[in-house]
């Protein structure tokens, strides 16, 4: 597959804050790219750079084979873009926001006008296309942004941390526009605040702090980085967990971590349900009664902590100076 979105050595700097640190990305044609990282690793200034809105201090980017520092018109022409904050005229209609992007992208009266209704019908918001979007839900602005993104059809499309503020039905919804986007050949790169989303969207992901790619790969590829599978329990008495620990520590291939407050213990384990068997018989013939047990796959947020050492928070730091993305390029 041919790479639709390249950068090569960025760097960002606000004064003496560096928000990109040579960066360097790739995103195949077709794909999903999530790209994550803690608050204020650089996520935002990337895409930003990358859709013409900043340019970088030293480095290089292309997207659809175009330089975006060469050619930033040409680079805006091949582009969608759902910034962090819903960037919709509140004045206008939710269908005029859209007709207005259509005819913005020359895309002629009618075709522009069949585009909005399109698109209002197909994020939920038909029954709401003629009302002014200040009226509008912040879910329901987060729909008609990212919307406005899809004006032009664009073949590659960033969307950063686009289900921020939606409830669970309306992420979900999202979710499956997303996946039909990428079906059809659109290239995407994405950010955002819940793993979740990653794991479920991203072929590969970068994970980023401090402005440098600090690891990549698929969501497994990662999770097999923070280690293996691990034996979770809670057991009734605080008096049992001496011996429950003797028990998981016969079958555990690391420290077993034991929390006296919440009576729980936590194992690693090589070889996942044989050693789950194992410690379960065991704990039995020692009459330890158990109030919950499972066994547990790492997940991307242990990758975070691992690899960084915080957990993934809303949005990135911007400083001072910084332009905020808007939907539209």
């Amino acid at each position: 597959m041919s790479v639709v979105i390249r950068a090569s050595g960025l760097v960002k700097r606000y004064g003496d804050v560096v928000a990109l640190d040579g960066l360097d990305l790739e995103v195949p044609e077709g794909t999903v790219l999530g790209l994550l990282g803690p608050n204020g690793a650089g996520k935002t200034t990337a895409v930003r750079i990358l859709t013409t809105l900043l340019v970088p201090n030293e480095g290089s980017a292309e997207v659809a084979g175009i330089d975006v520092l060469a050619d930033p018109d040409g680079v805006r022409k091949r582009i969608g873009l759902s910034g962090q904050y819903a960037a919709v005229d509140e004045y206008l209609t939710g269908f005029e926001n859209l007709d207005m992007i259509g005819r913005l992208y020359r895309l002629g009266r009618k075709p522009a006008t069949a585009r909005a209704r399109e698109l209002l019908d197909r994020f939920d918001l038909a029954d709401a296309g003629d009302r002014p979007v200040k009226t509008y839900s912040g879910g329901m602005r987060r729909r008609l942004d990212l919307a406005g993104a899809l004006v032009a059809e664009p073949s590659v499309l960033f969307l950063d941390e686009p289900t921020t503020g939606l409830d669970p039905r309306s992420r979900t919804t999202m979710w499956e526009v997303i996946r039909e986007l990428v079906t059809g050949g659109t290239t995407l790169l994405l950010t955002t605040q819940y793993l979740e989303e990653a794991d479920r969207l991203a072929d590969d992901i970068v994970v980023i702090d401090h402005g440098r790619a600090i690891a990549r790969g698929t969501a497994d590829q990662l999770k097999s980085q923070v280690g293996g599978e691990r034996i979770e329990l809670v057991v009734e008495s605080s008096a049992t967990l001496p011996t429950a620990r003797a028990v998981l520590a016969e079958v555990a291939a690391g420290e077993v971590v034991v929390d006296e407050h919440t009576r729980s213990l936590t194992a690693p384990v090589a070889n996942g349900a044989k050693s789950l068997v194992a410690a379960l018989r065991q704990l039995d013939a020692q009459q330890i009664d158990i109030l919950d047990v499972g066994l547990r796959r790492p997940t991307l947020d242990d990758v975070f902590l691992t690899l960084t050492g915080r957990t993934a928070e809303h949005d990135d730091a911007v400083p001072t100076g910084a332009t905020d993305g808007g939907s539209n390029p």
